[in-house]
C-alpha cells in the first residue's frame, strides 16, 4: 500500500491515538466509553515509560488508521522479557489491505530484535477474522488456559 508507514508513536500523536483507541474500545468491542483523559494518560505512560510497553501506529496520508499495543512483562520459566500483544486494530474502511499483518510483523520484529522470549496474545472466541490472521501469521494455540477475575 503506497504511503503506508508503521512507526512508534510520539506525544504529538496523542489526540489521534486517543480517537483511534476510542473507536477500538467503543465501536469495535462495544465497551463503555472510557474517559478521554484516562486514554491520554495511558498513551503518555507508554511513551514516558518504554520499559512497560509501546504502541505502533499505521499511518497513511497523515492519518492514523491502525495501531498495536505491546505490554512488557517477564517470563520466569524462560528467564527473559516477554511481550503481550494487547491490541491490534485497523479502522473498518482500511481492512483487507494487509495493514494488520504489517502491524503484527512490526511487533514480532521488535520482540525478536530485542531478545524477548515470546509474544503472546488472545482474541475473542467469536473473532474469526482475527483468528484467521493469527493462524496465517504462524501463531499457535498454547496448552495454557486463560483465567480472569473481576
Amino acid at each position: 500500500m503506497n504511503g503506508l508507514k508503521i512507526r512508534s508513536i510520539g506525544k504529538e500523536d496523542t489526540p489521534k491515538m486517543v480517537n483511534l483507541m476510542y473507536q477500538y474500545i467503543v465501536d469495535f468491542y462495544r465497551q463503555p466509553s472510557p474517559c478521554r483523559d484516562d486514554l491520554t494518560n495511558l498513551v503518555h505512560h507508554l511513551i514516558d515509560n518504554p520499559g512497560s510497553g509501546l504502541q505502533f501506529a499505521a499511518e497513511k496520508d497523515d492519518n492514523l488508521i491502525g495501531f498495536a499495543t505491546l505490554y512488557f512483562t517477564f517470563s520466569t520459566l524462560k528467564v527473559k522479557k516477554q511481550a503481550i500483544l494487547n491490541d491490534l486494530f485497523v479502522i473498518t474502511e482500511m481492512r483487507g489491505q494487509h495493514i494488520g499483518e504489517k502491524l503484527f510483523n512490526t511487533c514480532l520484529s521488535h520482540i525478536r530484535d530485542n531478545d524477548f522470549s515470546s509474544m503472546e496474545w488472545e482474541t475473542a472466541k467469536d473473532n474469526y477474522t482475527a483468528q484467521a490472521l493469527y493462524d496465517k501469521m504462524g501463531g499457535k494455540l498454547t496448552d495454557w488456559i486463560h483465567y480472569e477475575m473481576k
